[in-house]
C-alpha cells in the first residue's frame, strides 16, 4: 500500500502541473422522457481549444445517493486536471436524490436510464468534440453511481466499452433500509423482484451483448465492502473478466478521491490501446 500511495502522489503531482486549463461547463438538458430540465457538468480538455478538429473519448462520472451533478467537481477538483492530462471529456450528470439510475417500474417520472442513454449521450456528442462510438465511451461512479455505471453498461454494452464502480451499491437489497428508494424501485415485499433484477450481482447472470472491460473497487472499512467482494467472487465463478481492487478506506470522499485517479488512468490506457 505504501508503494501505491507513493505512485498516486506522483500521479497527482503530474496532474496538478497541467494547470487546470480544462473548461468546465454547467449545462441543462430538456429531458423529453421526464419532461423537465436536467443539469450536468461537462469538463472539456484544454487540447480542444488548441485543436478544434480533434475529438476525445468520454467518461461519464455518476454521483452517489443524495448527491448531485456538481459533487465531483466540487469535492475532487483534480478531475479537471485529469481531463487535461489524459485528453478526456468528463460528463457528470444529475441523477436526483435516489434514482438508482434506472427507468423506474413504479414511477414514470424517473427514467434515468433513458435520459443518460438516449438523451444525454446524443446531446454531448452533438455539442462537444466527443468521439461517437462505444470504444471511446466509459462510465463509472461512486456508491449509487457505481451501481448505476455498472448496470447501465451491462444493459447497454452497445454504448459503452468500459465501466467502473467505486464503493458501488452492487446489491440493492443491502439498501432496503433507505426508504427514499421505495417510490422508485418498489416495496421491498410486494415488489421484491425489482430489488433483485436491478442489482448488478443478479444482472451478471445474463451475458452482455458485447464484451465490457470492468474495473471496480471498494474500501475494506466500507459498509458496502461485503457486496463488492461477493460480486468479485461471483464474477470469477462465472468467468467474467474484470479488475477488482480493495484497500484501506471507508465510504468517504477521501477514498473516492484516490480511487478516481486510478480509474481514469485505467480508462485512458485502454482508450489509447484501441
Amino acid at each position: 500500500m505504501k508503494a501505491r500511495k507513493s505512485w498516486l502522489l506522483g500521479l497527482c503531482i503530474g496532474a496538478c502541473q497541467v494547470g487546470m486549463s480544462a473548461e468546465v461547463d454547467t449545462i441543462h438538458i430538456q429531458s423529453a422522457s421526464m419532461k423537465k430540465s436536467i443539469a450536468a457538468v461537462v469538463i472539456v480538455p484544454e487540447g480542444a481549444k488548441k485543436n478544434p478538429s480533434k475529438k476525445f473519448p468520454t467518461v461519464y462520472l455518476l454521483h452517489g445517493y443524495s448527491g448531485r451533478y456538481d459533487n465531483w467537481i466540487q469535492k475532487v477538483p483534480a478531475i479537471r486536471n485529469y481531463a487535461d492530462q489524459y485528453g478526456l471529456i468528463i460528463v457528470c450528470p444529475d441523477g436526483s436524490y435516489a434514482c438508482a439510475y434506472i427507468d423506474s417500474p413504479i414511477d414514470s417520472n424517473y427514467r434515468y436510464d433513458t435520459h443518460i442513454t438516449q438523451e444525454l449521450i446524443p446531446f454531448i456528442e452533438k455539442k462537444y468534440p466527443a468521439i461517437s462510438d462505444r470504444k471511446n465511451r466509459a462510465i463509472t461512479g461512486l456508491s449509487m453511481g457505481g451501481h448505476g455505471a455498472l448496470t447501465l453498461a451491462w444493459r447497454h454494452s452497445n454504448l459503452f466499452s468500459m465501466c467502473g464502480s467505486m464503493s458501488g451499491a452492487v446489491h440493492l437489497e443491502k439498501l432496503k433500509n433507505y426508504s427514499s428508494f421505495y417510490p422508485i424501485i418498489g416495496d421491498t415485499l410486494k415488489q421484491a423482484d425489482n430489488w433483485q433484477q436491478f442489482s448488478m450481482i443478479r444482472m451478471i447472470e445474463k451475458p452482455t451483448t458485447l464484451p465490457l472491460l470492468i474495473y471496480f473497487d471498494c474500501g475494506q472499512e466500507d459498509f458496502l465492502y461485503e457486496p463488492n467482494k461477493n460480486l468479485h467472487e461471483k464474477m470469477k465463478r462465472l468467468r467474467i473478466k474484470h479488475v477488482y481492487t480493495e484497500g484501506p478506506g471507508g465510504h468517504t470522499w477521501s477514498y473516492w478521491e484516490n480511487s478516481i485517479a486510478y480509474q481514469l488512468l485505467y480508462f485512458h490506457r485502454q482508450f489509447t490501446m484501441k
